[in-house]
């Protein structure tokens, strides 16, 4: 831990003497290790470095951080890129600022050693919990493996999709995150079969991002925030475990075991450049929507994300 106190002090002393200004950050969900660079930044002072003095908040209601946002009722939210698609389209007052995970999370899994490819999906059942995307993915999905679409049932599972598949109610699963339900069956002894969603035919995306609202993209505190986070996943690269000790010493209800793995597994995936725009990402997944019917019209990039510098 020694580095660790080292950093951290030095990262308080260079932002002593600042004024810290008050920034509301609202997360997507409760705290978990997919928020490892927001944690360590407070952790090691990273925030206060910036003269930042952040609020994080876990939501009530995981569809309310980015209308809160747009509302002017907290300066950050962390959302999906898939949801900045659907705020442009519904003219919410939302851009995408940062990344944290630029990768898609979402996969297919199963434990039939049967199922190999997304072509032995046909004649079987795939379990799903919330209806957004999905279905554009199986369909791209099925159709990138020569099968049709409707040869697989679905199966609403109801945000239980690790429990479905181990009580064999469905014989696949879709929307299980490759670092953390992947995670929890190897734990119970399984050994799962996992096809990332890319790999067939999804065009690739940002998982989680930061949205701002338009009106206040320009705010100074923002670039702060980027900056520090920039910090950040360079110290979580080069310290992971000493980062976890910290995590695991500030948040005890987290420290277990399957939380250390996730830890673990969700360090490399981090955004090796948090404030870095890949606008040709944006504008082909905006049309994947779109060719699916899920937005009505397509919108520049710069309308729903933008790059500070």
């Amino acid at each position: 831990m020694r580095k660790y106190v080292l950093t951290a002090l030095l990262l308080c002393a260079a932002g002593s003497g600042q004024a810290a200004e008050k920034l509301t950050l609202v997360l997507d969900w409760y705290i978990n290790p997919d928020h490892a660079p927001i944690m360590v930044a407070e952790q090691i002072g990273a925030f206060k470095a910036q003269g930042l003095d952040v609020t994080l908040i876990p939501p009530s209601d995981p569809a309310l951080p980015p209308r809160l946002v747009a509302a002017g009722k907290a300066d950050l939210a962390v959302s999906y890129q898939q949801q900045v698609h659907f705020f442009a389209d519904q003219n919410l007052p939302l851009v995408r600022v940062g990344t944290l995970i630029d990768s898609p999370l979402d996969t297919i899994i199963t434990l039939d050693k049967n199922i190999k490819t997304p072509a032995d999906l046909k004649g079987k059942t795939l379990g799903y919990s919330i209806s957004g995307t999905e279905g554009a993915t199986i369909a791209t999905m099925a159709k990138f493996s020569h099968i049709d679409p409707a040869s697989i049932k679905l199966v609403n599972v109801n945000f239980q999709l690790t429990s479905a598949l181990l009580a064999g109610k469905v014989d696949a699963v879709i929307g299980g995150y490759r670092n953390i339900e992947a995670l929890e069956l190897t734990l119970q002894g399984k050994t799962p079969v996992v096809m990332n969603v890319e790999d067939y035919g999804v065009p690739a995306y940002d998982e989680l991002v930061i949205v701002a609202n338009r009106n206040e993209v320009n705010a100074p505190k923002i670039k702060k925030f980027l900056t520090a986070l920039q910090q950040v996943v360079d110290y979580l690269r080069a310290h992971p475990q000493e980062s976890w000790e910290a995590f695991a010493h500030a948040h005890s209800e987290l420290n277990t075991p399957f939380n250390k793995l996730a830890w673990a597994k969700s360090v490399p995936l981090f955004a090796a450049h948090p404030a870095a725009l890949n606008r040709e990402r944006y504008a082909t997944y905006e049309r994947f929507l779109f060719d699916h019917g899920l937005i009505k019209s397509i919108k520049p990039v710069e309308s729903y994300a933008v790059e500070i510098k």
